[in-house]
């Protein structure tokens, strides 16, 4: 899995050191990533080969020429790139992806179980104030949610 948070400089020749236990065989990167514009935030997203084959899989199960798989295909394997790690277990991310999620000198890579992101700092600082806020309300939305139907148990399931 990959997790953690890790603050990386990209150097002038766009190369970043990706953390030693994010390359591993067991998440399926221990040679290479794929990495490509995020779907759901302004950063890059990353993984293993075990990543792309969910994606894959998923891609596959919906219709053949629906809207959903053709945006899916387009962004997951139009956008993809295949990123050889240097003997020093280093990428280079290419111009465009670097652009695209607005990287700078400093980012974070966060590890997200299956997969991890690239982030600019600053984009990354507001990203994980927003998560942190959807995090506390969905924890007490679920806190409450097990009150009431423990309540519900211990009143004979009324």
């Amino acid at each position: 899995m990959f997790l953690s948070t890790f603050e990386k400089q990209l150097d002038g020749k766009r190369r970043l050191l990706i953390p030693q236990e994010f390359r591993t065989a067991d998440n399926g990167a221990e040679h290479r990533i794929f990495c490509f514009p995020s779907i759901e935030a302004d950063c890059l997203e990353a993984g293993g080969d075990h990543l792309f084959a969910v994606y894959v899989e998923m891609i596959r199960a919906l219709p053949f020429g629906s809207a959903q798989r053709s945006a899916l295909e387009w962004q997951v394997l139009g956008e993809q790139n295949r990123l050889a790690f240097d003997g020093g277990g280093r990428i280079t991310l290419p111009e465009s992806l670097v652009a695209e999620a607005g990287l700078g000198e400093t980012v974070m890579i966060v590890g997200l179980g299956d997969r991890f992101q690239i982030w600019s700092r600053e984009a990354w600082a507001a990203w994980r104030a927003e998560q942190r806020r959807t995090a506390r309300t969905g924890m007490a939305e679920l806190g409450a949610l097990r009150l009431a139907a423990q309540l519900k148990l211990e009143g004979g399931g009324q």
